[in-house]
C-alpha cells in the first residue's frame, strides 16, 4: 500500500512540475550590423513549440518546466540558423545571426523591370539602404550618393553650386532617375530628381551602371538610379531626423504614415536651411550658396483583391538659392552693380502604377512632372519651363517555369521653353521664341530564359520613333552563369541613345561668363556598350567576404560636347565629328565580420575621352572634363557595447581635367584629394538615435576656383597692363566643395507602433 501511495505521489509531483511553465525572452539581431531582425522564427528543437519575433526582433516563448533545458533554433531568410542551448535559471537570451549571402539575396527591380533576387538578376544591380547613407548623413540624396564607388556628384559652378550625377564618368544627362521604378524623365532630373526626397522615407537605392535603353529608352545611356520609397504598410508610424553643422546648415526630415479605409498613406516633409554667408578662401564670393529648400512627398498604397498593385505618389519641391559677392542682396538680382547668381525653382511630380484587373499581370504606369525655373547669372537671365508626361503599359507573362516574356509600350511627351537659343526659331531674320515639343512613342520586349539551373539568358529590344531623328532601335543581350554558389559571372552587350535635350541648369549656369553657341542641328547621340561582371562571395570562418568586379566599355557617336577651348568667352555645342569612349574597371569589396565590425572599399579606374578631327588632319584625343581616371570609396564601422557605433567613411579622387582659359595660371588637372568623415552614433531601444561627428577631416579645399573674382562683369578685362593675358571672369573651374572641416550633430527617431 505504501509503495502505491509513493507512486501516486511521484506521478502527482511530475504532473505539477510539467504544468509549471517558464517564460523565455530574447532579441535577435544581425551579427554584423547589430540591427534588429524582425519577424524571424524561433522553434524548440524536436518539438512543435515555437514563436515569431516582433518587428524589433524581440520574442517571448512559454515552455513547460521540463523543457527548460531544451535547445532553441532561430532562423531568418538570408542568415545562418543558430541553435541556443537553454540554461537552468537563465530566461533571457540575445541572439546574433550571421548573414549567409549578404546583399545578394535582396530583391531588385531596376535591371529587368521585374522583382527578382539580386543574385538571380542577369543584369548587375547595386543596392544601398538608408543604413549605408546614415554613416555620413547628408541633407539630400544628391550628396549621399557620393559615397558610392563610381558615382560622382559633380559641382559645375562655384557660384551657384549647381551639379549633376556622373556614373562611370558620364555626365548627368546620361543618368536616368527613377522613383519607385517610374522615370522622372527630363534633362533636369539629376539636378533635382535626388533633392527633396526625405531620407527617412527611402527604403533603398538601386544603381545600374551602364546602359538600359532597351527597357527605359532615352537618358539611360550611362546608368540608372532608382529611388525605392518605403511602403506605407511597412514604414514607421513616425520618423524624424534633424541635424545641423557648424557652418549653420540645418536639415530636417519628417515622415508620418496613416490609414483611410483600404488606403494607406505616407507623408514626408523635408526642409533645408542655410543663410550664413561665409568666404573662408577670401576671394570675395560666398563659398557655398545660401538656400532654402522645402519638399513635400505623399504616397498612397491601396488594398485590392488578389494583392493587385495600386499606388500613387506626388512630390513638390521649392528652392530659393543664391551665391555671389558677399555684399549681394535681392535688390541686385539681374543688375550689373554686384554680381550674384540667384535661382528660384518650382517643381512638382506625380507618379502612379495600377495593375489591371485581369488574370494576366498587366501593369499601367504614369509619371508627370513640371519644372519652372527663374534664374539670373549676373545680368543673364535663364527662364525655363518644362513639362514631361510619361505613360507605360507592360505585360509580364511567364510562358514556362524557365521562360518569361515582358512586352510593353510607352509614350513620352516633352514640352520645353526657355529664353535661350535652344528654343529660338532660326528661320526668321529676327529669331522668335519657339517652344520645343517632343513626342516619343516606343515599344519594347524582353525575353528571359533560365537555360539551366546555372545559366540565364536575357534578350531585349526597344523601338522608338522621334519626329526629328526618325527610327531608333536599341537591342541588348545579357547572360548570367553561376558555376557554383560562391561565383557569378554576368556579361551584357547593347546599344543606347539620347535624344537632344541640350540645356540643363549646369549648362546655363555658365552663361553668366560665356556665350552659348549652337553651330548646327544636333543629331541624337548613340552608343554601343558592353560590360563583364564577376562576383565572388564566401562565408569564411570569421567573416563574409564579397568581391564585385565590373569591366565596362562604351563607344559613342554623335556625342554632344561643349567646346570650352576654342573661345574663352563661348561654349560651342555641336555633334562630335569622331567618336567618344568611356571604358574602365570597378572593384567593390566588403568584409562583414561575425562581430560588430564592417569594412568596405572600392576603386574605379576609367578613361573617358573623345577623338575628333581638326580640319583635314588626323583624329585628336581629348580627355573629358571632370572625369578622373582614379576614384574610390572606403568605410569602416564598429559597434561597441551599449549600442555606440563609430563610422569612418571617405572617398578619394585622382586628377581630373578642368576647363581652363588660354595661358591660365591654374593647372589643367586637379590634384589627388580625399574627403574623410567620422561619426559617432548612440542608439536606444525606443527608436531614438543621437549622432555627431566631423566632415572633411583633412580640411581639403580647392584653390583658385574663380578666375578674376574682383571683376565679375569684365570691366577691366581689356587692360593690357593689369590683364596682359586677357583673362575673363570664369567660375567653372570646379572639382570639389569649398567647405572645409566642419562638425555636425543630429537626432533621429523612429516610432514603429
Amino acid at each position: 500500500m505504501g509503495k502505491q501511495l509513493l507512486s501516486v505521489l511521484a506521478c502527482f509531483l511530475h504532473f505539477v512540475a510539467a504544468a509549471q511553465q517558464v517564460t523565455i525572452t530574447g532579441s535577435v539581431k544581425d551579427a554584423q550590423t547589430r540591427e534588429p531582425l524582425g519577424f524571424c522564427n524561433i522553434s524548440v528543437l524536436h518539438s512543435t513549440l515555437g514563436t515569431m519575433a516582433d518587428e524589433k526582433g524581440r520574442f517571448s516563448l512559454k515552455l513547460p518546466q521540463n523543457q527548460s533545458n531544451a535547445r532553441l533554433v532561430v532562423s531568418f531568410l538570408g542568415y545562418q540558423n543558430d541553435t541556443i542551448q537553454l540554461q537552468p535559471g537563465k530566461t533571457s537570451y540575445s541572439v546574433h545571426l550571421r548573414p549567409m549571402a549578404g546583399k545578394l539575396n535582396e530583391v531588385v527591380v531596376t535591371g529587368t523591370m521585374k522583382e527578382v533576387s539580386r543574385l538571380e538578376s542577369p543584369v548587375p544591380v547595386e543596392v544601398y539602404t538608408p543604413t549605408f547613407f546614415r554613416k555620413n548623413p547628408t541633407p539630400s540624396l544628391f550628396e549621399a550618393v557620393g559615397l558610392i564607388n563610381g558615382v560622382q556628384p559633380q559641382l559645375n559652378c562655384n557660384v551657384c553650386n549647381t551639379g549633376d550625377i556622373h556614373i562611370n564618368g558620364m555626365e548627368g544627362p546620361y543618368t536616368l532617375i527613377l522613383i519607385d521604378g517610374m522615370p522622372i524623365v527630363s534633362s533636369l532630373s539629376t539636378v533635382y530628381g535626388l533633392n527633396g526626397i526625405p531620407n527617412s522615407l527611402v527604403e533603398r537605392l538601386e544603381v545600374v551602371k551602364g546602359p538600359a535603353a532597351s527597357l527605359y529608352g532615352s537618358e539611360a545611356m550611362g546608368g540608372i538610379i532608382n529611388v525605392i520609397t518605403k511602403s506605407p504598410l511597412k514604414a514607421p508610424r513616425v520618423s524624424a531626423e534633424v541635424f545641423g553643422t557648424t557652418w549653420g546648415e540645418i536639415s530636417s526630415d519628417l515622415g508620418v504614415k496613416f490609414q483611410a479605409g483600404k488606403a494607406h498613406g505616407l507623408l514626408g516633409l523635408n526642409y533645408f536651411h542655410y543663410q550664413n554667408p561665409l568666404d573662408k578662401n577670401k576671394d570675395g564670393f560666398t563659398d557655398v550658396t545660401l538656400q532654402q529648400r522645402v519638399s513635400v512627398f505623399n504616397k498612397w498604397d491601396f488594398e485590392r483583391s488578389q494583392n493587385r498593385v495600386a499606388s500613387v505618389a506626388a512630390r513638390y519641391v521649392y528652392e530659393d538659392r543664391w551665391g555671389g559677392q558677399m555684399n549681394w542682396s535681392r535688390e541686385h538680382r539681374g543688375s550689373d552693380q554686384v554680381y550674384g547668381e540667384s535661382i528660384y525653382t518650382k517643381r512638382w511630380e506625380l507618379i502612379g502604377q495600377y495593375q489591371l484587373p485581369f488574370p494576366e499581370k498587366l501593369m499601367a504606369q504614369l509619371s508627370l512632372n513640371r519644372h519652372q525655373q527663374n534664374s539670373f547669372y549676373g545680368t543673364t537671365p535663364f527662364l525655363a519651363d518644362q513639362t514631361v508626361a510619361f505613360g507605360q503599359l507592360y505585360w509580364d507573362k511567364p510562358l514556362t517555369p524557365r521562360h518569361n516574356l515582358l512586352l510593353g509600350t510607352s509614350f513620352r511627351y516633352t514640352h520645353y521653353d526657355d529664353n535661350t537659343p535652344a528654343t529660338a526659331s532660326a528661320k526668321e531674320a529676327t529669331p522668335q521664341n519657339q517652344p520645343v515639343t517632343t513626342p516619343l512613342p516606343g515599344v519594347f520586349v524582353q525575353d528571359e530564359w533560365s537555360l539551366t539551373d546555372k545559366q540565364k539568358l536575357l534578350l531585349g529590344y526597344r523601338y522608338d520613333y522621334d519626329k526629328r531623328h526618325g527610327h531608333i532601335q536599341s537591342p541588348r543581350v545579357a547572360y548570367k552563369w553561376s558555376p557554383g554558389p560562391q561565383h557569378t559571372v554576368r556579361a551584357s552587350f547593347g546599344t543606347g541613345y539620347r535624344v537632344v535635350s541640350l540645356f540643363t541648369e549646369d549648362h546655363a549656369a555658365l552663361t553668366g561668363a560665356r556665350e552659348v553657341v549652337i553651330t548646327e542641328a544636333l543629331e541624337p547621340e548613340k552608343s554601343i556598350n558592353s560590360n563583364l561582371n564577376y562576383i565572388w562571395q564566401a562565408p569564411l570562418q570569421d567573416f563574409l567576404v564579397t568581391v564585385d568586379v565590373t569591366a565596362f566599355y562604351s563607344r559613342f557617336s554623335n556625342k554632344i560636347i561643349g567646346d570650352f577651348d576654342a573661345d574663352p568667352q563661348k561654349i560651342i555645342y555641336s555633334n562630335l565629328r569622331g567618336h567618344a569612349v568611356s571604358k574602365g574597371i570597378t572593384l567593390n569589396s566588403e568584409f562583414s565580420f561575425y562581430s560588430p565590425l564592417k569594412l568596405m572599399a572600392g576603386v574605379t579606374y576609367m578613361q573617358v575621352y573623345q577623338k575628333e578631327a581638326e580640319g583635314e588632319g588626323p583624329l585628336v584625343k581629348r580627355v573629358q572634363l571632370h572625369a578622373p581616371e582614379w576614384s574610390g570609396n572606403f568605410l569602416a564601422g564598429y559597434t561597441f557595447a551599449g549600442n555606440f557605433t563609430v563610422d569612418l567613411t571617405g572617398t578619394f579622387t585622382g586628377p581630373m581635367r578642368l576647363p581652363i582659359l588660354p595661358q591660365d595660371y591654374r593647372p589643367e588637372y586637379s590634384p589627388w584629394f580625399s574627403l574623410v568623415n567620422v561619426q559617432l552614433t548612440k542608439k536606444w531601444p525606443n527608436g531614438l538615435e543621437v549622432f555627431g561627428g566631423a566632415k572633411n577631416l583633412l580640411n581639403f579645399v580647392p584653390k583658385n576656383p574663380i578666375m578674376r573674382p574682383f571683376d565679375p562683369f569684365d570691366r577691366t578685362m581689356d587692360d593690357p597692363i593689369a590683364n596682359p593675358h586677357g583673362y575673363t571672369f570664369d567660375p567653372s573651374y570646379n572639382y570639389a566643395s569649398l567647405q572645409g572641416i566642419r562638425g555636425f550633430l543630429g537626432v533621429r527617431y523612429n516610432l514603429v507602433k
